[in-house]
């Protein structure tokens, strides 16, 4: 079986198929997803919070990333496989470029994820032409947590969102092959998500997005302390972790999630 890939992706923007997607991080877990038919599989280093217990993803390091890329690897066939770049991975483009090979290299990634706009136009127009794809996240940054000023929504003022619709067009035109927004608004989420022709990925960016991704844990419910309130758990009207990740899969290809309240 071989792994869906960046045309499939786009195929399904084209047709309006909404793409399922959730964060792995071992090949136990990988392997559940895989067989439900989750369509992407992010490598997080959301793995730094709930998997190693972190306040923050800033701990998390490239040869973390690269280890728990490998795991999800191996547990899985069918998934497009994507990891996020550790902080301050990418502090230069030349930096970026050594660890995203290593990231598909040693960890069997398919697509590196970058956190950030237009600091990092050039590192993203440089990995596209090296052949690596990538992945553009804006709005909320939990790498610029300390910057942002804490988890809060993105580009609730006129301006704001101005400036992350700029963003998004700006990385397309750089080479990226895909977009993640993460906290903003639904209205927003929709106006970019038209702006551009590549998949744009939403967490808490309302319905309109072409693909859904959730922390795990958190679409589990398993996540220590207050879930975030874009999420959903899932298991609790599941019954096991199998059964609750297919109704995730179909809650998004459906369009029943996300919901109103699971929106901003």
């Amino acid at each position: 079986m071989s792994r869906l890939s960046i045309s499939n992706l786009r195929e399904r923007k084209q047709t309006g198929e909404k793409i399922a997607c959730l964060t792995a991080y071992d090949a136990s877990f990988a392997r559940i997803l895989d067989d439900a038919g989750v369509e992407l599989l992010l490598v997080g280093d959301s793995l730094g919070m709930v998997v190693q217990g972190h306040d923050t993803t800033l701990p998390v390091s490239l040869d973390e990333m690269v280890y728990h890329a490998r795991a999800v690897a191996a547990g899985s066939q069918r998934a497009f496989l994507m990891a996020d770049m550790p902080f301050l991975g990418d502090a230069t483009p030349a930096q970026a470029l050594t660890s995203a090979g290593r990231l598909m290299k040693e960890g069997g990634a398919q697509m590196v994820k970058l956190e950030g706009g237009m600091p990092l136009r050039e590192t993203v127009h440089l990995l596209s032409t090296r052949g690596v794809p990538v992945c553009s996240h804006l709005g909320l940054l939990p790498q610029s947590v300390h910057k942002q000023g804490g988890y809060r929504v993105q580009g609730r003022d006129a301006e704001s969102a101005q400036t992350l619709l700029e963003e998004a067009r700006e990385m397309a035109a750089a080479g990226a092959d895909m977009l993640l927004l993460e906290c903003v608004p639904a209205e927003l989420a929709a106006r970019i998500t038209e702006s551009v022709a590549i998949p744009v990925i939403g967490i808490g960016a309302g319905p309109s997005v072409d693909a859904q991704v959730l922390v795990l844990y958190d679409m589990l419910g398993i996540t220590p302390g207050r879930r975030p309130s874009f999420s959903r758990d899932f298991l609790a009207a599941s019954g096991d972790v199998p059964a609750a990740v297919a109704a995730y899969v179909q809650a998004v290809k459906d369009g029943s999630f996300p919901a109103p309240e699971h929106s901003f």
